[in-house]
């Protein structure tokens, strides 16, 4: 299989305008809607967090789960605002490997008292459960970790477009840089929807996610522009389309193959990982697929279309070295 990249250019960039510019609208909306454009965790905003099982044994888990009940009995205890996210019931062959249905209400900050009063609440409306997990976070140290994960994700951008600048050439470097936010933008993009359809929210793990991304996507554009190098060198007077079109195609079988592999490992933790990895997993998985993508059809075609515009089209031919005859 050999691709054509720099010729259907216009259709890979086609496809990437349609997925950025559904995300920038996504996050406008949640922007509109929530004041941010990404629905934040109690890791940023402070609060509390309690995540609840139902008790199958006392109650009926086949019985779905009263949304409007609960959000009643949250303004009842003076806790209007808050979200409530269900957590569906997941049932296995083996019994003992099922999980019971149950809710993730978080809230203002919570003392003892009112969160003991929201339980009682919660279990003569709904029946019994029993409470998996509560986390408090003040709102200082929710804002603490959200100025020091922006800090080291654009310390990492300048650390890399720094690297960049000294190992490749100007324009090499603008267009990975280009190509890498190109793959963060995506990836918000989609969590920004999750955010508005699921109430899907991001925390730390999120910016983790992020800094990941950023080092995988510059890592495999860094590959094809080595042999966008390298092929300049080997072929003189090549035009610069069918360099790229030979480097991309030569690295082709490496990007598909490292990004399989990984994405085998990232699948396996989304499927069995459990609720905490989820989603940090599923953040990984829309990455590194957009920093495949973009390293062959956006970086490399963007590449090819400037040296065209800049009179650079045509591979210079090495020097000739001077020899002295014996």
């Amino acid at each position: 299989m050999k691709l054509n990249i720099v010729k259907q250019r216009k259709l890979w960039w086609g496809i990437s305008l349609i997925g950025l510019l559904a995300g920038i609208a996504a996050m406008a909306v949640s922007w509109s809607q929530i004041g941010s454009p990404l629905r934040p965790s109690l890791d940023f905003v402070g609060g509390t967090r309690i995540q609840l099982a139902f008790d199958c044994d006392q109650t009926d888990c086949d019985k779905p789960v009263d949304l409007d009940a609960v959000r009643q009995i949250l303004v009842s205890q003076d806790l209007s605002g808050s979200s409530v996210q269900k957590i569906e019931q997941q049932k296995r062959d083996n019994p003992a490997d099922s999980t019971p249905p149950g809710l993730v209400i978080r809230t203002k900050d919570l003392g003892a008292d009112q969160s003991f009063k929201l339980q009682a609440a919660l279990t003569e409306k709904l029946g019994a459960f029993k409470v998996d997990q509560i986390d408090t976070v003040g709102p200082t140290l929710g804002k603490q970790l959200f100025r020091t994960g922006l800090i080291a994700f654009l310390t990492a951008c300048v650390g890399i477009m720094a690297y960049l600048a000294l190992r490749f050439d100007r324009d090499y470097a603008v267009f990975a840089i280009v190509a890498m936010l190109h793959d963060i933008l995506l990836t918000m993009g989609v969590f920004a929807i999750l955010g508005l359809v699921l109430q899907v929210e991001v925390d730390s793990l999120f910016i983790v996610a992020l800094l990941t991304i950023v080092g995988f996507s510059v890592n495999d554009t860094v590959v094809i522009y080595d042999r966008v190098r390298e092929t300049i060198k080997l072929n003189p007077g090549s035009h610069i389309n069918d360099i790229v079109d030979d480097a991309v195609n030569q690295t082709l079988t490496r990007s598909i193959n490292t990004t399989l592999t990984t994405l085998l490992s990232l699948v396996a933790i989304f499927l069995f990982g459990g609720e905490t990895l989820k989603f940090f997993s599923l953040a990984l998985i829309i990455g590194f697929l957009a920093g495949a993508y973009s390293s062959i059809f956006v970086a490399s075609s963007l590449l090819a279309l400037w040296r065209e515009k800049t009179g650079n089209a045509i591979a210079p031919a090495a020097p000739v070295v001077a020899t002295e005859n014996p």
